[in-house]
């Protein structure tokens, strides 16, 4: 029986693409880039935040994508660095151009190379990576203690009763509270609706964060966070006496129009509020610092580390233990307490032979 086959010319030519003018073709790809986002589940405040430093980044580059030398990189970074930006922003930099550059290697190199000429290879290399400065770093600051934490909080509850606006002022509380005793991000926060919170789920409550922080640019990773510390009853509070005086809305903590809160006003909040409170600047912390904050002390108070782990929504211990810092006096404390607990054993102990 003759064969029926034959070969057919396949698609495996390098298709053009549709316009020749390499800068809108640059803007499509951008634009299919972002695109794959959405597809992948990332948060809308995510997206915007990433979009913008892409923007930024491909601007400070001057050249295409499928252009740019290593020599672009170390100029970008270097002059970042001789602007005072911290080591976490020029990474932030070089990270989303690698992550752009590599979406064109996967999508677009045949279009690139078939119009343009040009074989993608990525120009971030060993040289001009960034260096990631972990949380034992010199220059790292350790997060409030509980005694700052307290401070502030009692400073906002005496706010609430002689703000202009009462509104704002006890959502502010009650925002920041969530921060700590939940552990949350800045982002995270800022997308929880009401419904998210569960009063009724576990001994303590529970607040459902739907868009939590994935691994590795994997997308969104919910989890569920106890609501400890009595912070049940601040949201209670909240639901109750305040947040009806915000346009209705899903939001939980509403800005005054009942949209969501950016996470850059967050942290504007907290700098304002705490130049209110005209500490001196070496007592002042950002939203993150109270997340560290949360992990710190309770750790301290003897809290498992991979619960701490779970609270936070990290992939790995090893990543909570570099939010960890245990305040000067760690040991002795800890020394103390196992005293305390022998001893206590000992007199529990019945004397009789």
């Amino acid at each position: 029986m003759r064969s029926r086959l034959q070969i057919v010319q396949g698609g495996g030519v390098p298709q053009e693409p549709v316009t020749t003018d390499p800068w809108q073709f640059q803007a499509e790809c951008v634009e299919a880039f972002v695109a794959s986002w959405t597809a992948r589940g990332f948060s809308p405040v995510t997206i915007d935040n990433d979009t913008g430093l892409l923007e930024r980044t491909l601007t400070a580059l001057g050249r295409l994508a499928w252009e740019v030398a290593p020599e672009d990189i170390d100029r970008i970074v270097g002059d970042l660095a001789v602007a005072g930006r911290a080591t976490s922003t020029r990474r932030d930099y070089v990270q989303i151009f690698k992550g752009f550059h590599r979406f064109l290697q996967a999508r677009k190199a045949a279009q690139i190379e078939a119009a343009f000429g040009v074989r993608l290879v990525c120009p971030v290399d060993e040289f001009n990576a960034s260096r990631h400065v972990g949380d034992d770093s010199p220059a790292q600051l350790p997060p409030p203690t509980p005694e700052r934490v307290t401070e502030f909080f009692d400073f906002l509850k005496v706010r609430i009763a002689s703000a202009r606006k009462y509104a704002p002022a006890a959502r502010d509380y009650a925002l920041f509270r969530t921060l700590y005793h939940a552990g949350l991000r800045s982002e995270e926060c800022a997308l929880l609706d009401r419904a998210d919170v569960h009063f009724g789920r576990g001994p303590f409550g529970k607040l459902h964060v739907r868009f939590g922080k994935g691994a590795r640019t994997s997308g969104p990773r919910p989890r569920w966070v106890p609501m400890l510390d009595h912070l049940d009853l601040v949201l209670r509070w909240f639901l109750d006496d305040v947040r009806g005086k915000f346009p209705d809305s899903p939001v939980l903590f509403a800005d005054e129009s009942g949209g969501s809160l950016h996470p850059g006003t967050i942290r504007n909040r907290l700098r304002y509020l705490m130049e209110l409170e005209g500490r001196p600047a070496a007592e002042r912390f950002s939203p993150h610092a109270l997340r560290r904050a949360c992990a710190t002390h309770n750790y301290e108070r003897g809290v498992d580390l991979v619960a701490i782990q779970q609270l936070l929504g990290h992939w790995t211990v090893s990543s909570t233990m570099r939010y960890v810092r245990p305040s000067v006096t760690f040991i002795e404390d800890a020394y103390r307490r196992a005293v305390a607990g022998t001893l206590s054993e000992l007199t529990r102990e019945d004397p009789s032979p």
